[in-house]
Formats: C-alpha cells, sequence, structure tokens
C-alpha cells in the first residue's frame, strides 16, 4: 500500500492528507474523516506537514503522539463528534518515520448501509466527500441519494 519510510515521495491526494497536529489534534481531522469515509477511505497522518515548494510531506516532531491517539479514539466514539466509528484497532497506529514518530489513521470506505458519516450531530451540514485534497460539504442532493440508498440496503 504505502511505504512511510520514504514519505517525501507522497503528496495530499484523495487518499492522503496529512496534519502537524503539534499543537494537538486538528478539528479538521473530522471534516477529513467524514470525507474518506463517504468516498473511497484514505489515510489521515498527523506530525506530518507538507513543503510549500513541491507539496511532498515530510514528518514533524509530535510532543505525545500517544495522547494524540488516545484524544481521536475518545472523540471518534462522541456520537457528538462523529455519527459513526467505522474504524478497527489496527487502524489506527503509530509508525516512525525520518526518526519521527507520526500517527496514522487509516479511514476505510464506509458501507453504504452507514453512509453519511456525518460531523457535529447535523447529517445536512456535517457530511463531506472528498475531491483531490480538499474535504467538500455533499450538497443536498447528493446527500438525499446516499440516505436513500442506505435506507434500501439490509
Amino acid at each position: 500500500m504505502f511505504d512511510w519510510n520514504h514519505l517525501q515521495q507522497y503528496k495530499e491526494t484523495n487518499r492522503i492528507e496529512a496534519k502537524q497536529a503539534v499543537g494537538g489534534l486538528p478539528r479538521s481531522i473530522w471534516e477529513t474523516y467524514s470525507a474518506f469515509a463517504n468516498s473511497d477511505g484514505g489515510v489521515i497522518l498527523l506530525g506530518v506537514a507538507e513543503r510549500k515548494k513541491d507539496k511532498t510531506l515530510y514528518a514533524v516532531t509530535l510532543p505525545d503522539p500517544w495522547r494524540l491517539v488516545a484524544q481521536f479514539w475518545d472523540l471518534v466514539n462522541n456520537p457528538r463528534i462523529v455519527s459513526k466509528n467505522i474504524l478497527a484497532k489496527e487502524d489506527v497506529r503509530i509508525e516512525c518515520t525520518e526518526g519521527k514518530e507520526i500517527v496514522l489513521i487509516y479511514v476505510p470506505k464506509a458501507h453504504p448501509q452507514d453512509k453519511p458519516i456525518y460531523i457535529g450531530g447535523n447529517r445536512e451540514t456535517g457530511a463531506y466527500y472528498r475531491r483531490g485534497e480538499s474535504d467538500i460539504r455533499i450538497p443536498k442532493a447528493r446527500l438525499d441519494k446516499m440516505i436513500k440508498e442506505a435506507e434500501n440496503k439490509p
């Protein structure tokens, strides 16, 4: 899949999102979680930044990656934050690259009956999808279709 020992060969895409997270868990992580879950899945990298010049990725020093992981698990299981936790224990881990620890969060594509995955307790305004390296709010017509498909799945 990905070889994080060569982090510099990657850029943000529709399947990779980098967040420095040196000040703690970024609020924007939840939009990305929703977007990946409602699209084709992807990986969120905490402790990773993007070079301005060529947009390649590099590791930064995280003060406490274990605290970020614990905080993430607490919040992803809070229905006021995220409508549903679709992750398994092995989807969140700490890796070492470039001599620094980074947090990898693999977000799978949600099953159709679980969609939409939304944030903030509001499926009308809190559901996102991934386009390129952006998290985009799902338009109402697309959201209605997604909800209808979920209701028709056994």
